[in-house]
């Protein structure tokens, strides 16, 4: 910001002025001592008066013994190295990575200060909260030290119906076997794969667009507001822009029968397929692991394990009370999967050069955003 690097200049300049061999009024040579024009005087006493000019008398300065300084002047903490646990509801602004967030870290170095999250929540508004906080090894990097994330996408299960259905009948209840189905679809994705058709302008030959996915899965519905609900889970080792929503939005499209099983194994080939991406609203950062580290400082007798297991009933209480409502209730205003959906039997799963038009458009929302590590597009 600029108003912090403008103080500063201001202080530098207030230093270098008082520490001056002596007054004068601008647009004269310097005198040689401490001399003032006697022409100048009362002028000089004028402008000390109105607040004009103001400088430190140095004629006869006090002298202080560094003993009476340290007593006068409180000792500053030292500062140290901590991560922050950050919950934030991604309405109305692009978070961190363009999405909600239930468990993101970042690291700083702080004062630490008595009650400091209690002080910082008190500065913050109700949808962004700091959960937890650790200290950590001075040289640690929360990017650069995380070994995966899983990421949450909220969706109602009314995505799941055959495409013979109403696009948005807010009755369907998913069953235990298109359930089954959804979990067997989502556990391809385990392992490596070339994820160049799931994000844009990655080449199938690019090292980069080859990610490692731990696990991802469905868990069982439940029911907000009227309608039903399902959370999908995935953890991996990095995720490129976009990457997971069309993960999403393709098994979607294979479930309500408007693209084949086989297309999924044909969108890790070389050949260009025009995924389709489910809208930005539900996906949410649940945690981000830092398993080396935890192995080789979790243990160590100085540094606690970074596994925010204390914090896991604040984590789930503020995605109950800011995330979720938020979004049932977009969901219910903008229908943006309704939407989405509407644009599923224009996409051409065959086409394997330039989509047609209109095909995998976007629906805009105040939740719209994109998963990532920084290692985006």
């Amino acid at each position: 910001m600029a108003f912090p690097r403008l103080w500063a200049a201001v202080l530098r300049a207030w230093g270098r002025w008082t520490a001056c061999p002596g007054p004068r009024m601008p647009g004269l040579p310097p005198m040689a001592g401490n001399q003032v024009p006697p022409a100048l005087a009362s002028h000089q006493q004028d402008w000390k008066v109105r607040g004009g000019w103001v400088w430190e008398e140095t004629e006869h300065p006090s002298k202080r013994v560094k003993g009476d300084e340290d007593e006068e002047r409180p000792r500053k903490l030292p500062k140290r190295k901590i991560v922050l646990l950050v919950a934030y509801s991604g309405k109305g602004y692009y978070g961190m990575q363009g999405v909600s967030a239930a468990g993101q870290v970042v690291s700083l170095k702080v004062r630490l200060i008595d009650d400091i999250l209690e002080k910082i929540n008190s500065h913050l508004p109700s949808h962004i909260r700091i959960l937890g906080l650790k200290r950590v090894t001075g040289g640690f990097n929360s990017k650069n030290k995380c070994d995966a994330r899983t990421y949450c996408y909220m969706l109602p299960t009314f995505a799941f119906a055959h495409k013979d259905r109403d696009v948005q009948d807010e009755s369907y209840r998913l069953n235990a076997e298109t359930l089954q189905q959804v979990n067997r679809l989502l556990a391809c994705y385990k392992g490596t794969h070339n994820f160049h058709n799931f994000t844009s302008q990655k080449g199938p030959r690019e090292p980069s667009a080859r990610r490692y996915i731990l696990e991802m899965y469905c868990e069982e519905p439940f029911v907000r507001e009227g309608l039903e609900f399902a959370v999908i889970k995935v953890k991996g080792q990095s995720f490129m822009l976009h990457q997971i929503r069309k993960m999403v939005g393709l098994v979607v499209a294979i479930v309500k029968g408007y693209a084949p099983e086989s297309v999924l194994e044909r969108s890790w080939g070389e050949e260009k397929v025009h995924v389709p991406m489910a809208p930005g609203l539900g996906l949410i950062l649940e945690r981000v692991h830092f398993e080396k580290y935890n192995q080789r400082f979790g243990s160590d007798g100085l540094h606690e394990p970074l596994d925010w297991t204390q914090e896991e009933g604040k984590v789930a209480a503020f995605k109950e009370q800011c995330i979720y409502p938020t979004i049932v209730s977009t969901e219910r205003d903008e229908r943006s999967m309704a939407q989405w959906l509407s644009t599923l039997p224009l996409h051409n799963f065959s086409d394997t050069e330039l989509g047609p038009a209109g095909t995998g458009a976007e629906v805009p929302s105040s939740l719209e955003g994109s998963e990532g590590d920084g290692d985006t597009d």
